[in-house]
């Protein structure tokens, strides 16, 4: 009897141990606060998505809009979001990165301003403030903007996540680095009109707005479980794709105090920008790259082949 019970509780030993061995913890930071931009994040923890690959995943948000790159660097984080102009920024002055798979892969930021600014044109943000979010991005991104459009008196501005009240109170003309898709929704329901300019129409090339990096150190320890995180991903886009109603449903389950009304308006916008799977194209990197060292947004060449996880 004793020998029957030693074996049962060597089984069930052995059982939790390969449970717990077969389920690795993955941190993710986000690029901002929780919104429905991240829905398809959200849809693969609550449908399972990650469970079955045996990967628990936990969310952090950032306090600051520089810190999940610098965290990922630093294996503070296993992954973090950012944006292939940051990543690129921060890999041409030698910080160790691997982008390994988009979730919006097309730009949604913008020069956003008020319909009561009197801008209407690029060429009116002569004299003007512009305001930014994310430093070591965004400012650069101004810039650039700035330099394609000729508009060569201006002053910059870091608002970071304070972008509604640096327009509404006046302390900037404008600001790059809002979404499309959310700001001016935001905006519009607290009761103020707005516009904005999409980069990528006025002399940016197209990039990924949204970019899964992880640590170059944290990817070759935990790549197995990156890849996996990423088929999750791939997974939930799909179902995101096919179900929004329900996707959005997980969301806001998720995160319950999310603002419902505005939201639901943000993620219609959002929808058609997500990505159809995680892949990265080299091509497209290659291209945004070249303007970025033409325009001094980098002063270093990438090697992008050993940057991208472009081919699982």
């Amino acid at each position: 009897m004793r020998t029957r019970i030693c074996c049962i509780a060597l089984f069930f030993l052995l059982l939790a141990t390969s449970a717990a061995r077969g389920t690795e913890k993955l941190v993710l930071m986000l690029d901002w606060f929780p919104n429905v931009d991240h829905v398809p994040i959200y849809a693969a923890i609550e449908s399972g998505f990650f469970e079955k690959r045996g990967l628990s995943v936990e969310i952090q948000s950032p306090s600051d809009s520089a810190d999940p790159l610098k965290l990922a660097a630093a294996g503070h984080a296993d992954i973090a979001l950012s944006y292939e102009p940051q990543i690129l920024i921060a890999a041409s002055e030698g910080i160790p990165l691997k982008a390994v798979g988009k979730l919006i892969g097309s730009p949604l930021t913008t020069l956003l301003f008020l319909e009561t600014s009197g801008i209407r044109i690029p060429s009116d943000l002569e004299g003007k403030t512009i305001g930014y979010t994310v430093p070591g991005m965004m400012d650069h991104l101004a810039q650039a903007f700035a330099s394609m459009n000729a508009i060569r008196n201006y002053k910059l501005l870091n608002v970071g996540f304070s972008i509604l009240q640096s327009l509404t109170s006046g302390t900037a003309d404008a600001v790059m680095g809002p979404f499309k898709t959310y700001e001016p929704v935001l905006l519009e329901m607290e009761g103020y009109a707005s516009n904005f300019f999409e980069i990528d129409h006025f002399g940016i090339p197209t990039y990924d707005e949204l970019v899964f990096v992880a640590g170059e150190r944290t990817y070759l320890e935990k790549k197995e479980s990156i890849l996996k995180f990423l088929a999750a991903i791939d997974e939930a886009l799909a179902f995101t794709a096919r179900r929004p109603s329900e996707a959005l449903g997980l969301y806001f389950r998720a995160v319950p105090e999310a603002p419902v009304k505005m939201e639901i308006t943000a993620f219609e916008r959002t929808l058609p920008f997500f990505a159809a799977d995680t892949t990265l194209s080299l091509d497209q990197w290659e291209t945004f790259a070249e303007f970025a060292r033409s325009c001094g947004m980098m002063e270093k060449k990438v090697d992008l082949n050993a940057l991208l996880v472009s081919d699982r």
